[in-house]
């Protein structure tokens, strides 16, 4: 029989606030008040992004520093104690780090390119460590003096849904005792004009299986989980990757591999569709995602299961959505309500109708929950966690 592993501890922080309280009060409110529109993103236009909310810790490093490692120790910060006893138990050679970005430094990139340009030179205190794609696990890692395995996935918006797979496999293996995994996104100019050049982005705020819809926000923000075989609330019981490569930056338009990935993982749990409470969508607001995901969704669930699409309260949080979202799935579980659908009440006449949360809705049971969490990327990349009660 397979090792179960569980997620004891999370630290989380992004468009909704900073820890697991304040970002479950804006969570079950569906406040959207974090997403702001803001100058200086776009040439010629604003954007409408979601910024973290609160406060930021120093780095000790002037070598690590930047934003989206100042993101991932806010989160660490908040499950210390839990990481303290796992030093304790296992030593530092047994704990390892699995994160998932998708834009690691970029934006001290973005400001040292802008400084060489105005002045002939790269800024003193820059380093390329700060930009480097992989520099998260391994920052962590060396700040908290770990020695086992410390990676970092990037494979654009399924990156830290991946992450967990990977994080998984290192206990599965025993290869670590516990690992530090989730995922972690900044705001840079490069992403956000990378999407609007694919007329993917809106300034309104985005507005998921809307007939309306038009386009994503890009967010910014951190969810760090420990996990590890000790028995805790919340297991993680199942895992689906799939790759369908259909289109470097578009899905295939009946979500055959979203289908798929759904599909593996509840076989991964031994879980039929019917046992699903509740499913986190990836919901991006796009034309095409909303379509190919909800035909999908359709197919695996034809008895319908509760849904939402949460960016609209953090914006597309990219390498660090899967993370972020499956952290929503957690407090669900943890506060036994439901993560609210935010949009207009325009349905899409084109897409088949899916059963969306509206105002305060709880679990129909107390035990026995599961929900699922969906992330899909370019290059036909798809992740489906499941997490519920420990079985």
């Amino acid at each position: 029989m397979k090792a179960r592993v569980y997620l004891p501890a999370l630290g989380i922080i992004n468009a909704l606030g900073s820890g697991t309280d304040a970002v479950a009060r804006g969570l079950f409110a569906g406040d959207t008040s974090g997403m702001l529109l803001e100058d200086g993103w776009l040439p010629d236009a604003p954007a409408r992004v979601g910024r973290a909310r609160g406060a930021l810790p120093e780095l000790p490093d002037a070598a690590w520093a930047g934003r989206n490692n100042q993101l991932l120790l806010a989160a660490l910060a908040q499950i210390e104690t839990a990481v303290d006893g796992a030093l304790t138990r296992y030593g530092r050679t047994r704990i390892g780090v699995v994160l998932g970005t998708s834009t690691s430094g970029i934006a001290e990139g973005e400001a040292a390119i802008a400084a060489h340009r105005a002045h002939g030179a790269l800024p003193a205190g820059y380093r390329y460590a700060q930009q480097e794609i992989g520099m998260p696990a391994v920052f962590l890692a060396r700040h908290l003096g770990l020695g086992g395995p410390a990676y970092t996935v990037s494979t654009a918006c399924t990156s830290s849904a991946k992450a967990f797979a990977s994080a998984r496999n290192l206990l599965r293996h025993g290869l670590c005792d516990a690992v530090l995994v989730g995922g972690v996104d900044s705001l840079c100019k490069l992403t956000i004009n990378g999407f609007a050049a694919l007329e993917s982005t809106t300034a309104e705020l985005t507005n998921p299986l809307s007939r309306h819809r038009r386009g994503i926000n890009i967010g910014e923000g951190a969810a760090l989980f420990l996990m590890s075989r000790d028995e805790a609330a919340a297991e993680l019981l199942g895992v689906g990757e799939t790759s369908d490569a259909h289109h470097i930056s578009a899905p295939h338009p009946d979500g055959l591999g979203a289908e798929a990935a759904m599909r593996a993982a509840l076989a991964d749990a031994g879980l039929a569709a019917h046992e699903i409470d509740y499913l986190n969508l990836h919901a991006t607001a796009t034309q095409k995602n909303d379509e190919m995901e909800s035909r999908a969704v359709a197919r695996v669930f034809p008895q319908g299961v509760a849904a939402s699409g949460t960016k609209p309260l953090t914006g597309h949080t990219l390498g660090a959505a899967g993370a972020t979202e499956l952290a929503f799935c957690w407090l669900a579980l943890r506060d036994g309500r439901l993560p609210p659908h935010v949009w207009d009440g325009a349905a899409d006449p084109e897409l088949p109708a899916l059963d969306l949360v509206a105002g305060e809705r709880r679990f129909a049971r107390a035990a026995g929950r599961a929900c699922m969490s969906n992330s899909f990327a370019f290059g036909g990349s798809n992740a489906s966690l499941l997490i519920g009660d420990a079985r």
